[in-house]
């Protein structure tokens, strides 16, 4: 791979458990069908693809690696060659060798999807940014559950994700949508 491939597309944690009905309501519903309508195009240009696999080893996570929850979903499903990394903590660049990977490949620009939005998604983003990569997050091909605050506080999956969007575009990245991302190439 060079750098002249394009963005490599990094789908971080779209796990069977994080369907959990006890994670709360979700939005974005549509988020892993746009994945999917990323990663399509991905492959036909022959553009590097990252899976991360978050490997929880908290007692009560529905990602622990021995339970169905663990799995990967089939609509984003690796193919062939593409890596799947797995990490531990929210960060795919802590305990992972993904940032090795993107420099023996030479990238240095990203596209960033998956779940969650104000998680795993966010702290990634964060440190692409802190890294130096030119990033972008796909609004559309992300999605968060609702909250609850330490005072109690009720805040509905949509703000919950447009406000985690809100902290990251242009400060640590440029938040596009799917079409957006698909016709800039």
């Amino acid at each position: 791979m060079s750098a002249d491939q394009g963005p490599a597309l990094i789908i971080i944690d779209v796990q069977e458990g994080l369907d959990d009905p006890r994670l709360g309501r979700r939005n974005n519903p549509d988020a892993e069908s746009n994945m999917a309508r990323l990663l399509k195009e991905w492959r036909r240009q022959g553009r590097p693809v990252f899976h991360i696999q978050h490997m929880s080893t908290e007692s009560e996570s529905p990602l622990r690696p021995e339970l169905s929850g663990n799995a990967i979903k089939a609509i984003v499903a690796p193919r062939g060659r593409e890596p799947v990394i797995p990490k531990k903590v929210n960060n795919a660049f802590v305990g992972t060798d993904l940032r090795e990977r993107l420099e023996r490949a030479m990238i240095q620009s990203l596209v960033i999807v998956g779940l969650t939005t104000d998680h795993c998604v966010s702290t990634t983003v964060r440190m692409a940014g802190d890294l130096g990569y030119e990033t972008v997050v796909v609004a559309d091909a992300t999605a968060a559950h609702e909250k609850r605050s330490f005072d109690g506080s009720h805040y509905p999956a949509d703000m919950v994700h447009d406000l985690a969007l809100a902290q990251l575009h242009q400060e640590f990245a440029t938040v596009l949508t799917t079409d957006q991302e698909l016709n800039q190439g």
